[in-house]
């Protein structure tokens, strides 16, 4: 059975961030068909299209990373009815230059989330619009939408609530089959 490497992008900066949180809880119940590379974002720089002669190691590191996956799944929070900033500069980073988006024929997977009641689907609908002509095919069901995650965890950091785990386990074996039908 092929194991298949997915660039895990956690949408958010902050250290006790509940979509690191979840990217790592997604990490660890994932099938054996799928290794998830959980990546955080905080040492990415602006992009500047001034610096694309002579990108920044940090985008090369990036651009480099997303290449060599077999898949994209985002895990992001909800900021002001859209994704975080943070999330939009390491997707402009990443899908640059013009034509050679690191992205390209990678299959996605999003998972939002939010401790208020809609789970992140603003967030989610954005990328859904942002990714289509820079990425590859986006896993369009099931859509995980996870709400009121504020006490899925406990104080190590471990996913607790059954219900998300749940959730979570049902994504990770569609995105598995995702995965493996797109680089079949």
């Amino acid at each position: 059975m092929a194991t298949y490497t997915i660039v895990t992008i956690v949408g958010s900066l902050r250290k006790e961030s509940f979509s690191l949180k979840i990217a790592n809880a997604l990490a660890k119940l994932a099938p054996a068909s799928l290794k998830l590379d959980v990546t955080t974002l905080e040492n990415i720089s602006f992009f500047n299209q001034d610096l694309e002669a002579a990108p920044p190691a940090d985008w090369l590191g990036l651009r480099e990373k997303l290449q060599k996956s077999n898949g994209v799944l985002f895990v992001t929070p909800e900021y002001n009815r859209s994704i975080p900033g943070v999330l939009k500069n390491a997707i402009d980073v990443a899908s640059r230059p013009y034509g050679k988006s690191s992205f390209l024929g990678k299959p996605v997977g999003i998972v939002g989330n939010s401790p208020g009641a809609l789970g992140g689907m603003a967030a989610v609908k954005h990328l859904q619009n942002i990714l289509p002509g820079i990425s590859g095919p986006i896993l369009g069901q099931p859509e995980v939408y996870l709400n009121g995650v504020g006490d899925a965890f406990n104080e190590k950091g471990e996913l607790v609530k059954e219900a998300v785990q749940k959730v979570l386990q049902q994504y990770l074996g569609a995105f598995a089959a995702f995965i493996e039908k797109q680089n079949g």
